[in-house]
């Protein structure tokens, strides 16, 4: 990282970002051609989990390229400058990271990352009807690397 003065090196701020971010943004690269897509995810501590209708454009790429580069954030906001337009910045908690995407078959642990998924946005368990398991596609991230960065102000505040 660039700029070492807004590096995370806390684990457990990484993993509160997690835990705290509404979306998850996968970065996905087929025949040179970029696409960014929000998900809904679940994480475990491990894993990153998001779900998928049967096709589309975010499968059509994962069939070509399995490898992502995924987004999180936390507490974004504007600073504005009355003064001066090039002193505006944000404030703001991220995480990057890479990894590879493989699909869930497995029935039992379809329903573990469904779980994992959902409670990351109402904190609780939930039953899947048959019907909706099969037509949803469940994915894991198993994450290779990942870095945390910060505002300035958010550095200051630790």
């Amino acid at each position: 990282m660039r700029r070492k003065d807004k590096e995370i090196h806390d684990r457990s701020l990484m993993e509160y970002i997690v835990e705290k971010a509404q979306v998850c943004r996968l970065g996905l690269c087929k025949d040179n051609m970029p696409y960014i897509v929000p998900v809904a995810f679940g994480y475990d501590g491990t894993f990153i989990f998001f779900h998928s209708a049967d096709k589309g454009m975010k499968l059509d790429y994962l069939a070509c390229n399995n490898r992502v580069c995924f987004e999180l954030e936390h507490e974004v906001r504007v600073i504005p400058n009355a003064l001066e337009a090039c002193k505006w910045c944000f404030s703001y908690y991220s995480v990057i990271g890479f990894g590879t995407v493989a699909e869930i078959v497995d029935h039992q642990r379809k329903v573990y990352a469904l779980n994992q998924i959902m409670r990351h946005y109402s904190d609780r368990e939930w039953d899947f009807h048959e019907h909706a398991m099969e037509k949803v596609r469940v994915w894991c991230i198993s994450i290779e690397r990942v870095t945390g960065k910060q505002s300035r102000d958010k550095a200051a505040s630790e």
